[in-house]
């Protein structure tokens, strides 16, 4: 009787929040299927192979959490993204940088735009707490990833005055 009132008592697990990047990620990998009709094949099998596995692992999820739903462990609702109130600042925070940085990315360039991203973003999370380790930090990565991505892989990402003159550096050094 006693292991009876303790399962009534008990609440059920929140797990919407945990649904909606696999959500999101199953629409993508289907949108991104659908804009590869006319890619080289090699480009389609990637995109097939990886975003098969993709869609499998979200399925399996899928399944876990809908038993859960429905053995009554576990409910659909997103109180666990909202809840504990304390953090949604830091959450609505981070929520607003990211948009800020993808509607400031064309226009400053990928390495400031993600030099600010990453410094805020840390410093947000981390209560503005060891700002010189994360400016460092940050610092590092952009540009670590502007010679990866821009430099080595030759990938097309919108250049601000900044990835210029880093680019136009590295021409002059002989290593672009």
């Amino acid at each position: 009787m006693a292991a009876e009132n303790d399962e009534a008592s008990q609440e059920k697990r929140s797990i919407g929040a945990e649904l909606i990047i696999p959500v999101c990620a199953v629409i993508f990998t289907l949108y991104y299927i659908s804009t590869i009709i006319d890619s080289p094949w090699t480009a389609q099998v990637t995109a097939y192979f990886i975003g098969s596995i993709l869609i499998a692992m979200c399925v399996v999820l899928f399944v876990i959490k809908g038993r859960e739903v429905f053995q009554g462990k576990a409910d659909l609702s997103v109180k666990a993204l909202i809840e504990p109130l304390d953090a949604l600042p830091r959450r609505l925070g981070l929520f607003g940088l990211t948009l800020g940085y993808i509607v400031v990315l064309p226009w400053v360039g990928f390495t400031l735009t993600t030099f600010a991203f990453l410094s805020l973003g840390m410093l947000l999370l981390a209560g503005g707490k060891g700002l010189r380790f994360k400016l460092i930090l940050a610092a590092s990565l952009s540009v670590g990833w502007f010679l990866l991505f821009v430099i080595l892989f030759k990938r097309r990402f919108p250049l601000g005055w900044f990835d210029e003159m880093l680019k136009s550096a590295l021409q002059a050094l002989g290593g672009a």
